[in-house]
């Protein structure tokens, strides 16, 4: 009865740590196999900016009224900034599968869809494109390179002048285009 007893008692301790070393590779599996979260903080894609000046007073910011700006071919105002606002600078998209991009700069802008009253000036960028490789939770982002301007003039352009501040469009904590009117 003695042995039968002890051998009862041995199981029992060997059930029990069974189940607990099942328990715990369990445990330990599911905490092993879980990776960090993959959550994208580093950034985007920059976009452009743009910031005008006085051209009498070339270092004076000078807000441009009613300002509103049309990616052509994308077929409505950008969406980076409220349409029709006074602004000193913008902040635009740039395509990232072109070597260019153009806008409708639209000064004192008024009227419906299709009878713009505004002054329109069209500006083209130029540039190549780089793609950078973030992380794997954020992918590949593009910066622009070789940054040139083209304005399309005529007997009404509000813009009088364009400098490119920098050619690389690798951020957006600066302005890469100086705009005068």
């Amino acid at each position: 009865m003695k042995s039968e007893s002890r051998l009862r008692i041995q199981t029992e301790i060997w059930y029990k740590f069974s189940i607990f070393s099942l328990i715990a590779i369990l445990f330990s599996s599911f905490f092993l196999s879980c990776e960090k979260d993959d959550i994208c903080v580093e950034g985007d894609t920059p976009l452009l900016i743009i910031r005008f000046y006085d051209i009498s007073d070339t270092t004076a910011v000078k807000a441009v009224t009613n300002l509103r700006i049309i990616g052509i071919g994308n077929g409505g105002p950008v969406d980076t900034f409220s349409d029709r606002s006074t602004r000193d600078s913008v902040a635009l998209p740039l395509r990232i599968n072109e070597v260019d991009t153009e806008f409708l700069l639209i000064q004192n802008s008024a009227g419906e869809e299709g009878a713009e009253t505004g002054n329109i000036d069209t500006l083209r960028f130029n540039y190549t494109t780089e793609e950078v490789f973030i992380s794997r939770a954020c992918g590949f982002i593009a910066n622009y390179n070789d940054l040139t301007e083209d304005l399309v003039t005529d007997s009404e352009n509000w813009i009088q002048s364009i400098t490119i501040a920098s050619q690389s469009v690798d951020s957006q904590l600066q302005a890469h285009v100086k705009v005068f009117h």
